[in-house]
């Protein structure tokens, strides 16, 4: 059977559909044999990440990015294509990545990570109704050049704002006084500058001096503290010694000073009863006898006042003055 050029080109074509279908159906079967597909969902924005994006464990890139679906209007699912060989339990978690400058293009990418949180878990169950195994979601880490200049672009806005709001024209003035403030002082030190070198000079030679006075402060020291140090502990000992004996010795007092104070009751009585007697009958008497004393005394004045008129009287005694005329004898 001849076949014609045309023929055999279209059989060709077919064959070669054929060989490219079952090449297809061959890595599909090889893929489903080698990866299996499990899931992820999240309410959290996922920029960046598309199909094809790297699955890694660990560092280690172990599978793709399958598809990335929106569920709902809060939640995304993203179907994750993983080596068949690896098993995930219920304690694998994922984690939807940034690395790099940007979350598209050649400086930066985005992709899933997959830690062990280190708890014991159970192999991952397929889900019911044809679903695909959920593995659990942490955080996303989605840090790049974007969003650092988008924070670093509202850290600007907000610094220049507050200061607008700080660099008033008020403040700007007293920022000038201080700058005004800061130059005369500077003008000052430098035409100061001889006498600040000298105060360093002599700060310099008080320093050298200080050697020797540490020196004589350290054999103070010594000498405090082998001498005095101890002969201020006997002397605290003999103090003690003392303030014991004479807490003795006051408490012998204290015990006879309580046992006087006993007896104290009855002279006391008996002295009350002695100035009752003095006051009812020896002061009267002595108060006569004293009375008498003085009558006796301005009557011996008298006579003596006589005498040294008329000393005759000593031996002539005291003679009658003769009754006048008209006197009664």
């Amino acid at each position: 059977m001849n076949w014609s050029a045309e023929a055999r080109a279209r059989t060709l074509f077919v064959l070669f559909l054929l060989a490219l279908a079952a090449a297809a159906g061959g890595w599909l079967l090889w893929r489903e044999s080698r990866f299996a597909t499990y899931e992820i969902r999240t309410a959290e924005a996922v920029s960046g990440l598309i199909a094809g994006s790297p699955v890694e464990l660990h560092g280690v890139e172990v599978g793709k990015v399958q598809a990335v679906e929106l569920e709902d209007a809060r939640r995304v699912r993203v179907l994750l294509d993983i080596r068949r060989d690896l098993v995930l339990s219920s304690g694998t978690v994922a984690t939807i990545t940034g690395r790099g400058l940007a979350t598209r293009g050649f400086t930066g990418y985005v992709y899933v990570s997959l830690e062990d949180s280190g708890a014991p878990g159970r192999p991952l169950a397929r889900a019911t109704a044809g679903g695909y195994p959920q593995i659990a979601t942490a955080p996303a880490q989605l840090e790049n050049m974007d969003m650092s200049f988008s924070e670093l672009n509202r850290n600007v806005r907000t610094v220049s704002a507050l200061l607008e709001a700080a660099l008033d024209p008020q403040t700007v003035g007293a920022l000038k006084q201080s700058l005004a403030g800061i130059e005369q002082v500077s003008r000052t030190l430098a035409a100061n500058n001889d006498r600040l070198v000298q105060i360093l000079a002599n700060a310099e030679r008080a320093s050298a001096q200080v050697q020797p006075l540490l020196q004589s402060s350290g054999d103070a020291v010594q000498s405090l503290r082998t001498q005095v140090l101890p002969q201020a502990r006997d002397t605290l000992r003999q103090l003690d010694s003392l303030s014991a004996a004479m807490n003795e010795r006051m408490t012998t007092i204290l015990q006879n000073t309580e046992q006087a104070s006993t007896r104290m009751g009855p002279l006391l009585q008996s002295s009350n009863d002695a100035v009752r007697s003095l006051q009812m009958q020896i002061l009267p008497e002595a108060q006569r006898t004293l009375t008498r004393l003085d009558r006796l005394s301005t009557s011996l004045g008298q006579s003596a006042d006589r005498i040294q008129r008329n000393p005759s009287l000593l031996l002539r005694g005291s003679v009658a003055t003769p009754v006048g005329p008209g006197e009664a004898p």
